[in-house]
């Protein structure tokens, strides 16, 4: 069986690139993306992988500035030339699964999230660029239906949660099996509880949509608890100006460091409407309670009263609210529950679930 690899872009270290790590671990074959940044790679197993990219990677600036090139990247992940394969696999949050598909192939996509610049922060994506109203409407009409179309070149569709199968059902008209991402629970463990260390923690990217502003706000109410954010981002400075002092900012940690803040930690607190949130399940797997806007992924992950809180209104009232409530509940959560229930993420279920399907339908 000859396997190609298709993945979006390789710039940086993320949830993505977690899964595309498990997955070439069960497939090592050649890997097709659009940009790739080997330096970001290093320590990874992909550093050893066989990468092919597209003719973006010799544009200008392409890999500081890649999201100016957008309106480019339907043509050249269709110019990849995969003929020789006989299954590709793709793993997309953008235009991998527009690979060209040839008959006899078989198109397996693993898809993180439906293309968000083509649908959910599209106004955001055009606000940053810059781009007239006439033009973004030209090229917005354009990018949805290139993704509706090259969304059924894909034979089998795997998405990383229920809310993105009904996402893929609703914009594609495709239903797709669920299989979580991997988390690496045998690493994010229980280190130690400390109870002098009475903070709470949240790790993001900083970024607008991640909505840690909110979590600030929320935290000017609460001026007797701590509150560190571990994470970077173009929104640092913004977000340290309307902090108090009970927040603090830890910038970019070491995994080590990060399990260490996880483990002591009250409570972990997420705002964001994510598809999954691998951050909110490595938490769990430190055993710590999570604190979570409960619309998106994190209601698939938390057990409301059991492994946390969650809460259905996204602004600082309710988060207020929530850590108010978790306060009063706080001596009834356990540690081995929370445990347990991120066990349902392991790396051994992803690879035996993935490997099921593939052998299911190729």
């Amino acid at each position: 069986m000859r396997t190609a690899i298709v993945h979006d872009w390789l710039l940086s270290y993320g949830g993505a690139e977690l899964v595309l790590e498990e997955i070439y671990k069960l497939y090592p074959s050649p890997i097709y993306t659009l940009l790739y940044n080997s330096s970001k790679f290093s320590k990874s197993v992909l550093s050893s992988a066989e990468v092919y990219t597209s003719f973006i990677q010799n544009l200008p600036f392409s890999k500081k500035f890649y999201r100016y090139y957008l309106p480019l990247f339907p043509l050249a992940v269709e110019q990849f030339d995969l003929s020789e394969y006989d299954l590709i696999i793709s793993s997309s949050h953008a235009v991998a699964k527009g690979i060209l598909r040839h008959s006899g192939q078989v198109h397996i996509c693993y898809c993180h999230t439906p293309m968000r610049y083509a649908w959910d922060l599209y106004h955001q994506y055009m606000l940053h660029l810059g781009i007239g109203k006439l033009l973004a409407g030209f090229f917005l009409h354009y990018i949805r239906l290139w993704d509706y179309v090259s969304a059924q070149r894909v034979d089998h569709f795997i998405a990383n949660s229920i809310f993105v199968a009904k996402r893929i059902e609703k914009l594609y008209g495709r239903q797709a099996e669920v299989i979580y991402p991997p988390v690496d629970t045998e690493f994010f463990l229980q280190t130690e509880r400390c109870a002098s260390e009475n903070y709470y923690i949240t790790v993001s990217r900083l970024v607008p949509y991640k909505k840690v502003d909110i979590i600030i706000g929320a935290f000017s109410l609460l001026k007797d608890k701590k509150l560190l954010v571990v994470g970077d981002g173009p929104d640092y400075e913004r977000l340290k100006k309307l902090a108090g002092r009970n927040v603090e900012f830890l910038g970019h940690v070491s995994r080590e460091q990060l399990r260490d803040y996880l483990s002591k930690a009250k409570a972990f607190i997420y705002m964001a409407q994510e598809d999954f949130g691998i951050a909110m399940v490595e938490a769990q797997a430190c055993g710590v309670p999570v604190i979570a806007y409960g619309k998106g992924g994190a209601s698939e992950i938390v057990v409301d009263g059991k492994t946390g809180i969650l809460f259905w209104d996204q602004n600082k009232d309710a988060l207020v609210q929530a850590i108010n409530k978790f306060e009063k509940l706080a001596d009834k959560f356990s540690s081995e529950d929370i445990r347990q229930n991120a066990e349902r993420f392991s790396k051994s279920i992803f690879r035996a679930k993935f490997k099921a399907f593939v052998e299911k339908v190729f």
